[in-house]
């Protein structure tokens, strides 16, 4: 591996807490605080992603120190490991100073295309953003993470990527529902890349702290790096990087509800500003359409970040962004401009989507009516949404319509439920007959827009089971099918979650707990 190349910018660019001091602290006029990461002795890799180590300029492991490396145990010279301050909105309530809780960066890698990629440690060891916890993972939420990350990238969702899997050789206690039964689960570490992860959490920190010259600065170097399609010596360059932001996140939420997926835990502090899904903890695809799912039991019973909320908690947490850019921007009517265009934005590029998952050749104005009578249909009679479209999409015109549909229900349906599902069915067909192309091209259409497969929460509750006993068949599986979700690699994989699995922790909704 070429650890060599790896750098931290970060310590030239930014005000950094150097101490070392390992006390967990608030840390007034730093971004980040220099980190040494545990360095487990007895660390076992299980997985190493080898494409996206080549893309990202790192390479091939070769030797023990790069074991060592993935491992988090031994680490080059030149590698100076740090974690970054931000602060955040957790459910809606301003917590203040979070920061990078188990997460250490080894710094940037840059591929032969010139591009930077983060690398960072999850898991690694505690931090002075720990906030009283141990800085450690499970491998639960490890292997959650490291399958769902790559996952959501074949489907095409903007996303950190994870590299490598690994034992930390230790056990962790963690209290997954936090009622008071503690148990004691393996440890794991797992490294996370991303362009960076830069969230909104951390401009509101330095808003907050009235830290204007870093917030300018951290700015400055978000647009150039990350943005360099704004003008960086324009006077209106911080209004464009917050529409482009805007943008962004529009485009990242309208995919999570393309494929069915719900993240769990929306805070600000878990808001990429470039628009990357990050932080994967209590998430879930969707089985049974519902767009009060929450995946999240800690979410109960407000349900704040439900899968149907996602977009407009999305513009809250951009309301936040705002404040926390006023002092850059300064002018409070092109912010409420920007968020005005963010609500119309997003159902433009929403409806567009849905347009393309029935196979539409375009949206027509009056298919806002149809959605809504699909979605109706699906929340009445309880129907899977991934299988669903699947179905749809093998539709034939002497189809018996209940029957073909049948492997997607989640409960047995009555006569007006068959008669809804009927009537939807035939006015879908009436719609289809609007495109001005062939029934063989509007299926090409509603392959790349459906998945045929989805990482269900069931399959990693099982996947999890069995790496727990040290079996990596279904791992290995999952590897394989998540590569290519809009083909059907392995047939048991694309059902409907199986009636044992109704209700049970790790399969319908999980904890923040990892």
């Amino acid at each position: 591996m070429n650890l060599d190349k790896i750098t931290q910018r970060y310590f030239n660019l930014f005000p950094g807490d150097f101490s070392g001091n390992p006390m967990q602290r608030q840390t007034p006029n730093f971004l980040f605080a220099q980190t040494e990461i545990y360095g487990y002795k007895n660390a076992h890799l299980l997985h190493f992603n080898q494409n996206l180590s080549e893309e990202i300029g790192l390479g091939k492991i070769e030797n023990q120190e790069d074991t060592d490396f993935v491992n988090a145990t031994n680490l080059p010279e030149n590698i100076k490991t740090y974690s970054t301050a931000y602060a955040g909105h957790q459910f809606g309530q301003w917590a203040g100073q979070l920061g990078d809780g188990r997460a250490i960066y080894a710094g940037e890698i840059k591929n032969s295309e010139g591009k930077f990629t983060e690398i960072q440690w999850k898991g690694a060891g505690a931090t002075p953003y720990s906030r009283h916890a141990d800085g450690r993972a499970v491998l639960r939420s490890s292997i959650r993470e490291y399958l769902m990350s790559e996952a959501m990238f074949h489907l095409g969702v903007p996303t950190t990527r994870a590299l490598s899997l690994s034992l930390s050789g230790e056990k962790v206690a963690r209290d997954i529902m936090y009622n008071g039964n503690v148990d004691f689960e393996q440890g794991a570490v797992v490294i996370r890349t991303s362009e960076t992860f830069l969230r909104f959490g951390h401009f509101e920190l330095l808003a907050a702290r009235n830290e204007i010259d870093t917030l300018q600065k951290l700015t400055d170097f978000t647009i150039e790096n990350y943005y360099p399609e704004i003008d960086k010596n324009s006077e209106n360059k911080y209004i464009e990087f917050y529409k482009k932001v805007s943008e962004k996140t529009a485009e990242m939420i309208v995919e999570w509800l393309r494929v069915g997926f719900t993240h769990g835990v929306m805070n600000t502090d878990n808001m990429s500003i470039i628009g990357n899904t990050i932080d994967y903890g209590p998430f879930s695809m969707l089985d049974e359409y519902d767009l009060n799912f929450t995946s999240n039991t800690t979410d109960l019973p407000n349900k704040r970040y439900a899968f149907g909320k996602q977009a407009h908690i999305a513009h809250w947490n951009m309301i936040q962004l705002a404040n926390a850019l006023f002092p850059l921007i300064k002018d409070e009517a092109a912010l409420e401009n920007v968020l005005v265009d963010y609500s119309e934005m997003f159902w433009k590029k929403h409806d567009e989507m849905m347009a393309k998952k029935f196979g539409f050749e375009k949206l027509e104005r009056y298919d806002a009516d149809f959605f809504t009578s699909w979605q109706k249909l699906m929340e009445e009679i309880s129907i899977d949404y991934t299988l669903f479209f699947n179905q749809l999409e093998t539709l034939k015109e002497d189809t018996n319509i209940p029957e073909h549909f049948k492997k997607c229900f989640y409960q047995n349906i009555n006569s007006n439920q068959e008669t809804l599902l009927i009537e939807f069915v035939e006015n879908y067909k009436q719609r289809l007959s609007y495109n001005q192309i062939s029934r063989d091209e509007s299926r090409k259409i509603m392959q790349k827009a459906n998945p045929k497969f989805v990482l269900r929460n069931y399959l990693l509750f099982e996947c999890i089971a069995e790496m727990d006993e040290g079996k990596t068949d279904l791992f290995d599986k999952l590897w394989l099918a998540l590569q290519s979700p809009y083909e059907e690699i392995y047939p048991e994989f694309s059902v409907k979650r199986p009636e044992k699995y109704e209700g049970v922790v790790g399969c319908s909704s999980l904890s923040c707990s990892s």
